[in-house]
Parts: structure tokens; sequence; C-alpha cells
């Protein structure tokens, strides 16, 4: 049996949870000198009926590599905002993977100074 593609208007996702890494970031100095733990949900847009019918990794993305980039990505250059490294993610991984569309939430979870567990959701597309 051959697997159907997506219905019109929609694609198939590809969902990575929880990818931690230690990173710079902050806008204090304080926090970009410390660092801290940060968390990333990456949900990738694509067409998974070739993959599903060759049953080979070469038709579909590696998961691993898209861990990894997210972790290059994470513990590079400081930057100041979630929503700045959020949209280093995104431009990261939709110019690296044959992906449609990149949804990610970014979250903060040591956060200086605060309550709770800050975070940044967005969506990029081609």
């Amino acid at each position: 049996m051959t697997p159907a593609p997506p219905p019109r208007g929609e694609s198939d996702r590809i969902l990575i949870e929880d990818i931690r890494f230690y990173g710079h970031h902050g806008a204090r100095e304080s926090e970009r000198r410390t660092g801290g733990w940060f968390s990333v949900d990456v949900e990738l847009a694509l067409d998974l009926a070739p993959a599903a019918l060759a049953d080979n990794l070469a038709a579909t993305v590696d998961y691993a590599a898209v861990s990894r980039r997210v972790v290059e990505v994470g513990t590079g250059p400081p930057v100041a905002l979630l929503e700045r490294l959020a949209t280093l993610l995104a431009e990261a991984l939709l110019k690296e993977f044959p992906v449609a569309e990149v949804g990610l939430r970014v979250r903060k979870l040591s956060a200086s100074g605060m309550q709770g567990i800050p975070s940044v959701q967005l969506r990029r597309g081609r």
C-alpha cells in the first residue's frame, strides 16, 4: 500500500521536543556572563509520504542533525532576546533542511529575577 500525501492545505509534521543546551543569552550582562539552560521544541512541516514509502533516512529529515544544529546555534554567539534566538534558529533550519515550515518554542529555563519560565513561539515558512 502506498502512503497517501497529506490532505490539501495540510502538511505532515516532525516534532522534536525539549532540545536542551546551556547558552549565554539574555538582556542583562549578568545573564550573558553566567549563562543558563534553554529548551527548544521544533516542529518541521514536510511531506512524509516519500520517507514512509522508502523507509529510508535519506527520504526525510534526520532528527539528530536537526537537534545538533539547534544546539550549535543555541550555544553560539550571545543574543539579548529569546525572539532573536528563535529567529536565528528558524532561519538556520529553513536554510539547511528541506522543510516547508518551521515552528519553534524557545524557553529560558533559568531566567533570573522572575518566577516562571519565559518562552517565545514562532512559525516561519519558505
